[in-house]
């Protein structure tokens, strides 16, 4: 199996998790945990596979559910909403609260 059908089917895994969660959540039932679907076993050893600047693969084993571990995941797309653009535009210029020694 290529690492590509891996990544898809890691992907559908971890929707399946999620939207068991989901449900969990709406059902209200607190004190019964969701059941969830085993993470199969050769999914278990996937490992990031993102180009390194040495230009080898990355061998890290922790991955998200993109595929990639916490250092090629990507970078933040920023604020989409508009009131987070506008708290985004606003950083530096917001004044600070004079502070004496005695706080």
């Amino acid at each position: 199996m290529s690492t590509l059908e891996q990544r898809k089917r890691l992907k559908a895994h971890y929707t399946n998790f999620n939207a068991a969660y989901d449900e969990w959540l709406k059902h209200g039932d607190y004190h019964q945990r969701p059941k969830y679907e085993p993470l199969p076993d050769d999914l278990k050893a996937l490992r990031c596979g993102a180009r390194t600047r040495a230009g080898t693969s990355c061998k890290q084993k922790a991955i998200y559910a993109n595929g990639r571990c916490k250092f090629h995941g990507g970078c933040s797309t920023g604020p989409r909403t508009p009131d987070g653009k506008k708290r985004s535009a606003m950083n530096g210029f917001c004044l600070k609260k004079k502070r004496s020694h005695d706080n």
